[in-house]
């Protein structure tokens, strides 16, 4: 449950229990609009103020110092999907010819302190990424993925409200900090929010390593993790799932892949005792020291109704895996 199997700091946490790429220009032949604008992108800065935090703004065109710094990597790329397909892999050297970029000194909760990083709005990054459809993206729906699998679902309305940045460098270590209990490389792509009242891990998720943002509706991308229709309580633990474990985990093979599938071959209520369940996942250190947080925020009810959709959804596995190999 929440993004923090791997990341190991609060959030609505992993179950354990349940469980450079282009060096820029270095082939001289090659058309790089990169280092072919550098000399002429040293853009104009401006300096704005929002929400008590500090940006400064620089023109389009890649800058000189982006050009200069080896620790950035202009040739990492960014995939955007839409109806299963790749329709655009955009490399930071073109997206920083495109959007301007914003120095942001930010409270990082994963770092526990202020970091200044350099970024890009995500909802010009994402414009950038998807052309032609602009007008309807804020209404859609998308999956946000790391290198390592971990899954972010996001409403459109959070993807495109104001403070969301893809940070492209570590200002204050260049070549990027380690992140997490894992000491973690977050880059070359980490979202990040500019606004206090966006700090919160629970409703504002930070995937680092960001390597795809993806148009989907849940339902339609994990179509196997649907409980039984008619069931309000499982139906209410499915959208506990959606929110907060479905970042490392999966359902019949579909979701997260940083935690333990919770589904198949059994389910995790299936071996372990309710009572238990529901104990680990509120206060998982009582049992064993690990990356797990605590989730004081998931009541009683939520548990139960989380309980609910577990045990509604062992009556519906479906393991391709096992498909596979003729079992059953």
């Amino acid at each position: 449950m929440r993004p923090t199997f791997h990341r190991g700091l609060s959030g609505a946490a992993s179950w354990v229990i349940l469980g450079a790429m282009l060096a820029a220009c270095s082939d001289p032949s090659a058309a790089c609009p990169p280092c072919a604008s550098a000399a002429a992108a040293a853009g104009a800065t401006a300096t704005a103020s929002a929400g008590g935090v500090s940006a400064e703004t620089t023109s389009g065109g890649v800058s000189s110092a982006s050009a200069q710094d080896p620790s950035i990597d202009l040739g990492a790329e960014l995939s955007f999907v839409k109806g299963g397909k790749t329709v655009r892999k955009v490399r930071l050297g073109e997206l920083l010819g495109e959007v301007k970029e914003e120095r942001l000194a930010v409270y990082d909760p994963y770092y526990n302190r202020e970091k200044t990083f350099r970024g890009l709005p995500l909802a010009e990054v994402v414009r950038r990424g998807f052309q032609g459809s602009d007008g309807a993206l804020p209404a859609q729906e998308y999956v946000l993925r790391a290198r390592d699998g971990y899954t972010v679902p996001m409403r459109g309305s959070r993807v495109f409200e104001d403070g969301a940045y893809v940070a492209f460098a570590d200002v204050d270590v260049p070549g990027w900090e380690p992140i997490g209990q894992q000491r973690a490389n977050p880059g070359p792509f980490y979202l990040v929010w500019r606004k206090k009242e966006q700090q919160s891990l629970e409703t504002h998720p930070r995937p680092w390593q960001l390597a795809s943002i993806e148009i989907a509706r849940f339902e339609d991308l994990f179509p196997h993790t649907v409980p039984s229709e008619g069931k309000a309580a499982a139906a209410r633990g499915f959208g506990i799932f959606k929110e907060q474990c479905v970042h490392c985990h999966a359902i019949n093979r579909e979701g997260g892949r940083v935690g333990p599938e919770l589904n198949v071959p059994k389910s995790i209520v299936e071996y372990r005792p309710i009572d238990q369940i529901k104990a680990y996942v509120r206060d998982p250190m009582q049992f064993r020291y690990g990356n797990m947080p605590a989730h004081p925020f998931l009541s009683d009810t939520d548990l139960d109704d989380l309980v609910v959709y577990l045990q509604d959804m062992k009556e519906r596995k479906h393991d391709p895996a096992q498909k596979e190999t003729g079992k059953k």
